[in-house]
């Protein structure tokens, strides 16, 4: 089934702050932030072991509890193990996104794509989120922002696991759809070209941006379209650079990224729009882009996106901002533009 017709809305939820990244959330204010995502209607929740060690699934499971289950669509991520061993923290080795969840458990990570794991995580994945079924799995993170230059023999060990219990567990009805969920466009192109496995889409973190966004318009968005695969854009404001905050991929933004989110601002203001507006309608002119996934941690930011999403933004502003050199050349902009 194409995402497009699988997923329930174009403005999903996505976890990763559930699961404590970068500050300590109260439980109160987790709770609080997924209810008000539900009372805005959106109906897709996108999650990960990975999030606090299953945290994000933890607290995920506890605020859906009750809800009907054919009301929401529900998806998480296999290829990182969340074991009953704790372990100090200080210690993990997570690559890039090492700092990112030291709020998280405090419970071992490991990190296995064979197929005996991806069934255990999918089991444990349903536990934490008190469901019964999960409707998509991203395979995550099988790229060179978590493993260097080791990382094609990790997607070759998923390829010989996890892609092969996925595509069996999807044909079997099991789940309705898997892909990868990553942070680089070369795994999904070396994804696409082998004979074989069948994705039905692709989680893209941070690499569909008005920040980011040349080199997944170039390599991958044209494949995942002549194939009638879907796009699920996670990480739209690039960490927070976007809208103000000081992180581009999960580090301190450069003087380069600063000048682009400077340039933008000033057009935006110009215009009278909101930098999310500008960052969510932009991603969402893909054709291929089935939704949006911001991440949130309090109440109040779910009413910003969806009033982002729904703001009028004149079409002179992307004409200009493709003037300025901001956007690429080819990229969809709304409208038309």
């Amino acid at each position: 089934m194409a995402l497009q017709d699988l997923l329930p809305g174009r403005l999903g939820f996505g976890t990763a702050p559930l699961g404590n990244m970068f500050r300590a959330i109260p439980e109160a204010e987790a709770r609080a932030t997924v209810d008000a995502a539900w009372s805005d209607g959106i109906r897709y929740f996108d999650n990960a072991p990975f999030y606090g060690a299953g945290l994000a699934e933890f607290r995920m499971g506890e605020a859906l509890a009750g809800k009907p289950r054919d009301d929401y669509v529900i998806s998480t991520k296999v290829g990182r193990l969340v074991l009953d061993e704790v372990e100090d923290v200080s210690t993990r080795d997570l690559g890039e996104k090492g700092e990112v969840f030291k709020h998280g458990r405090p419970n071992k990570i490991v990190n296995d794509y064979s197929e005996d794991a991806t069934l255990r995580s999918i089991e444990d994945s349903l536990k934490r989120l008190q469901t019964d079924r999960i409707d998509i799995v991203w395979v995550h993170d099988v790229a060179q922002d978590f493993y260097g230059d080791e990382w094609l023999g990790v997607f070759e060990s998923a390829r010989k696991g996890a892609f092969k219990a996925l595509d069996r567990l999807r044909d079997e009805g099991v789940i309705t759809a898997w892909g990868l969920g990553v942070n680089r466009v070369e795994p999904i192109e070396l994804l696409l070209d082998l004979q074989g496995p069948r994705p039905d889409g692709f989680l893209l973190a941070g690499r569909y941006t008005l920040l980011d966004h040349e080199r997944a318009l170039q390599r991958v968005m044209p494949k995942v379209s002549e194939r009638g695969l879907g796009i699920v854009v996670g990480g739209p404001y690039s960490s927070g650079a976007l809208v103000g905050g000081p992180n581009f991929e999960y580090a301190p933004a450069t003087p380069a990224i600063l000048d682009k989110v400077a340039r933008i601002k000033a057009l935006a203001d110009r215009h009278g729009i909101s930098m999310k507006a500008a960052g969510l309608q932009f991603a969402l002119a893909h054709p291929a882009v089935a939704a949006v996934i911001p991440g949130a941690s309090q109440p109040g930011r779910i009413a910003e996106d969806r009033a982002a999403l729904n703001e009028r933004v004149p079409t002179d502003f992307w004409r200009e901002l493709r003037a300025a050199g901001v956007v690429h050349p080819t990229a969809p902009l709304p409208g038309g533009a």
